[in-house]
C-alpha cells in the first residue's frame, strides 16, 4: 500500500480555447503577461503549499474534459479558466461533476462588466469556488483556495 500521505498534493491547471494567446490578445482586457507566466506563478504557488502542478491548454472541448476525467485519482483539485467554453460547455460541466475533484473557476477579466453573454457560465454551479477579474494572479488565489480545502 502506498503512503499517500507522503506523497505531494498535485493541481491540474487547465486552459481552454485562446489562452495560448495570451499576451498578445487583446492585452487590455487579459493583460500581457502569457501563458508561460501563468505557469510559473502556479508552478511557484503550489510549491510553496507542497504540492506539485500539471498544465494543459487546448482549443478542443473533448481534449479538456479528457483531462478532467484523467485528473481523478492524480490530482487533488482542479485550476479551470475554460475561457469560452464558460458560457457554453454541459460536457465540460457533467465532467466536472463526474470526478468529483473540487474545481476553482478562474477569469482573467471581470466577465459581468463585459458582454451580457459572458455572465452566464455552465461551470459555475459545480465549482468550489470562482475567481474573477485577478488577472493572473487568480490563479495563485486558486491555489490557495485548493490547498485550502485539503
Amino acid at each position: 500500500m502506498t503512503d499517500t500521505a507522503s506523497e505531494p498534493r498535485r493541481v491540474l491547471v487547465l486552459n481552454g480555447p485562446n489562452l495560448n494567446l495570451l499576451g498578445t490578445r487583446e492585452p487590455g482586457i487579459y493583460g500581457t503577461a502569457t501563458l508561460a507566466d501563468v505557469e510559473a506563478l502556479c508552478r511557484d504557488r503550489a510549491t510553496a503549499r507542497g504540492w506539485e502542478a500539471d498544465f494543459l491548454q487546448s482549443n478542443h472541448e473533448g481534449a479538456l474534459v479528457d483531462a478532467i476525467q484523467a485528473a481523478r485519482g492524480t490530482s487533488s483539485g482542479i485550476v479551470l479558466n475554460a475561457g469560452a467554453y464558460t458560457h457554453t460547455s454541459v460536457a465540460i460541466a457533467d465532467a466536472i461533476s463526474a470526478v468529483g475533484l473540487p474545481v476553482i473557476e478562474v477569469h482573467l477579466s471581470n466577465v459581468h462588466a463585459r458582454e451580457a453573454f459572458r455572465h452566464h457560465s455552465f461551470i459555475s454551479p459545480v465549482a468550489a469556488a470562482i475567481i474573477i477579474g485577478a488577472g493572473i494572479n487568480g490563479y495563485g488565489y486558486a491555489i490557495d483556495q485548493l490547498a485550502g480545502l485539503h
